[in-house]
């Protein structure tokens, strides 16, 4: 009979944790999350698998209860995910961003050595680590020169990942993710304010849409297909870093237009600018080069930026639709 595999998620309840958890029951894992408090924690992501996945109260900044749930959980695989991914919260609280974001993959690492050594982990590092990057598209040479604590964080997260991997010779690798969105994106993002606002304009619930630099420019995917090849990456024989991107950008402007086309409105006719505070200039175009993992992973994008923003905004509609018929029939 085969052996079930077993994997331990941090930040169960956030975005990407929720497409993985859905992926690795799919495909036959138990599977194990951790958040920092059951009690306070936002579960709606992982509602229709919340029964099928055991969750543990853990802190990355205490290693000790770290060891416990590995110890508890007897994972294969550990999938990193626990970070607060929006810049705002580092510039506000940098020390907390450096112990959570860096430290905590220290402490992670630190309890699969000590507890078993042979638990493969993925680290999600990010494309900030790039910041004021020499060279555009970016790629896994790329030198790293992060602009804001979080790039700075992730990037200790990235490279304790890699002295751990060549040090104590773990499976440990890191994915640098470039931004990745769903219907699952948290309001704060400006994805997600879009895709919302265009939704309430249509339903007649807001009447404009405030933004920011609509010039600026990202490499969109769907997080659904970046989970995938963090999957792959731990299914290899040999641990190794990858760029997960699409390749492509888009500007803020693109992604309006298009959420607002969906819902058969012109963005331009509800648009307001605001300022952004704690952001500095982009100088250069973050994109990620993903040739590596097409090649040694199999792995592509399979949503485009169309229909990633459709899937936002219909989602989005379906959501204030239910909310409201919920309190019309109260």
């Amino acid at each position: 009979m085969k052996t079930m595999k077993s994997a331990l998620i941090t930040g169960i309840s956030g975005q990407d944790a929720s497409y993985l958890a859905e992926l690795l029951l799919g495909k036959g894992y138990r599977v194990a999350g951790i958040v920092r408090d059951s009690g306070l924690a936002d579960f709606s992501r992982i509602r229709a698998i919340r029964d099928r996945v055991e969750i543990f109260d853990a802190d990355l900044l205490d290693q000790d209860i770290l060891e416990r749930v590995l110890r508890q959980c007897q994972p294969q695989e550990v999938y990193n995910l626990a970070a607060h991914s929006f810049l705002a919260h580092s510039f506000a609280d940098p020390v907390m961003a450096g112990e959570y974001i860096g430290l905590g993959v220290t402490r992670l690492l630190e309890a699969i050595r000590t507890v078993d050594p042979s638990i493969r982990f993925f680290q999600a590092s990010s494309s900030e680590m790039f910041g004021n990057s020499v060279e555009s598209p970016q790629n896994e040479s790329t030198p790293i020169r992060p602009r804001n604590p979080y790039g700075v964080a992730k990037a200790y997260g990235y490279w304790i990942t890699v002295n751990y991997r060549e040090h104590h010779r773990l499976f440990a690798c890191s994915a640098i993710l470039y931004n990745h969105e769903s219907p699952r994106r948290s309001p704060e993002f400006v994805t997600r304010k879009i895709t919302q606002t265009a939704a309430k304009i249509k339903l007649g619930l807001a009447r404009e849409l405030r933004i920011g630099n609509l010039e600026a420019r990202r490499d969109w995917g769907f997080a659904g297909d970046y989970v995938r090849a963090m999957w792959l990456m731990l299914q290899r024989d040999r641990a190794e870093d990858f760029v997960l991107a699409t390749g492509r950008t888009h500007s803020v402007e693109d992604f309006c237009r298009t959420a607002f086309s969906c819902v058969g409105l012109n963005f331009e006719d509800y648009l307001v600018h605001e300022s952004e505070p704690n952001r500095p200039p982009e100088s250069v175009q973050l994109v990620g080069n993903p040739d590596k993992a097409r090649r040694l992973l199999g792995w592509s994008p399979t949503v485009s930026f169309h229909d990633l923003v459709k899937m936002m905004v219909e989602a989005d509609l379906e959501i204030l639709q239910s909310t409201r018929k919920g309190d019309a029939a109260k």
